[in-house]
């Protein structure tokens, strides 16, 4: 275990023991700074030694591996999960909005000053991921003296991941050409028959199903399946849309990878100048060479250029979480057209949504609360601690924040072959 240390001007320094950590801070030499990962300040000067450490990053649009080692040991080892609710919360804030356009309300001037976008402008979705990739490597610049960064980024061929055999002037010919829309694409494709019940139901109106909620998959073909009325009303009445699947996998995260990757390197580059590139095919090499384990955090060690430096018996899990919920009425209405306010107070009993607190001697995030003072206690990963922990059996350690940092241990780690 290692304690991450600052000199008095807030400088990261090489990290110590804990038992080090424990004497500077019983004979007043230092004082705590951060909790996870534990880090102290030095109150005194010191000469500053350090060490060459290389920082790897395991880039991606779910999960985001970090590792930084020295050529014998690992000094961090993490995993960050990044928030992939944006596209939905938007599309909800869009059909509140068109809602209130269709009510009587006050007359407004149409503004178009806000109509055009910027030059490398991302989607909300995307600029977020880019965004958490350059807070988490700042996170590490923070609390240790890195000398080299390497990011892993890659590139897909979306159109070659769907049909292999595509060359030429076939990348100008889309799967819909010739068609009118996207439905009678969909119809066609499906040979207009029902791909559930195969015509068994003698119905011949046909309709087009979103097998991924519209507001996250979109009206592409894939996304799209042909039903006829009969079973189309049955899956919605009985709620059974989680039994209609997908035949191929969704190149949505392929998608946003290929449009990341240069907007992240160019903002590192700019913080970080020796920052560099590596790609997945070297760090596929490194890790079969060396036996390791497929995973984010071993191949950021391999991104590194330490596979084989020691490891802790811990690692870091840490996640992306929203601020605050802006919404401020609930989308049922009541009866006489009383709309329910959905602000929550942020504070119950003193505590608030995400605090880390400290239960039966575990500590663990509030992910849900009641006024009456109970919360809902959860790790990271979900695991539920308490459905209904009372606050008196409560102790806050940390307050909320847009990324929570958990400690792991044992079963977590990587197991190496």
């Amino acid at each position: 275990m290692f304690v991450y240390v600052l000199n008095q001007h807030g400088q990261p320094l090489m990290p110590c023991k804990p038992r080090k950590a424990r004497l500077l801070l019983k004979q007043k030499k230092a004082k705590v700074v951060k909790r996870t990962p534990f880090t102290i300040q030095l109150l005194h000067g010191s000469s500053g030694y350090k060490q060459k450490i290389s920082l790897g990053v395991d880039a991606g649009t779910k999960k985001v591996g970090l590792s930084a080692t020295t050529e014998k040991e690992v000094l961090f080892e993490g995993e960050a999960e990044l928030r992939t609710d944006i596209q939905k919360l938007l599309a909800t804030r869009r059909e509140f909005r068109r809602s209130r356009r269709n009510r009587t309300t006050r007359y407004r001037k149409p503004r178009f000053e806000n109509r055009k976008k910027p030059k490398g402008w991302l989607a909300p979705s995307v600029q977020h991921k880019v965004n958490s990739h350059i807070k988490l490597i700042q996170l590490m610049y923070d609390i240790l003296p890195i000398t080299e960064l390497t990011i892993e980024v890659a590139q897909f061929d979306t159109q070659k991941l769907k049909n292999p055999t595509i060359h030429g002037d076939d990348y100008q010919k889309g799967e819909q050409l010739g068609f009118w829309n996207v439905r009678e694409y969909a119809l066609f494709r499906d040979k207009h028959t029902c791909q559930k019940c195969k015509g068994r139901s003698k119905d011949k109106i046909l309709n087009v199903h979103h097998i991924e909620s519209r507001k996250t998959g979109g009206d592409r073909p894939d996304n799209l399946i042909t039903l006829c009325k009969t079973c189309h009303d049955e899956i919605h009445r009985l709620k059974l849309e989680h039994t209609i699947k997908r035949e191929r996998t969704s190149l949505r995260d392929a998608t946003q990878m290929t449009v990341m990757r240069w907007f992240i390197y160019n903002r590192v580059k700019e913080l970080y100048p020796h920052a560099r590139l590596t790609y997945g095919y070297l760090t596929k090499n490194t890790r079969i060479t060396n036996t390791l384990p497929k995973s984010h955090i071993v191949d950021a060690r391999c991104i590194s250029g330490n596979p084989l430096a020691k490891q802790n018996d811990y690692v870091f899990h840490l996640k992306f979480v929203r601020k605050n919920n802006r919404q401020l009425h609930k989308a049922t209405i009541r009866k006489g057209g009383v709309r329910q306010n959905n602000k929550a107070e942020r504070y119950v009993k003193g505590f608030q949504l995400f605090d880390k607190v400290l239960y039966e001697g575990k500590e663990s995030f509030i992910f849900g609360r009641r006024k009456t003072g109970y919360f809902d206690l959860r790790l990271l990963d979900g695991t539920k601690i308490h459905a209904s922990a009372s606050y008196k059996k409560l102790k806050r350690v940390e307050c909320a924040h847009t990324l929570l940092i958990e400690r792991r241990e044992g079963q977590f780690l990587p197991q190496i072959n």
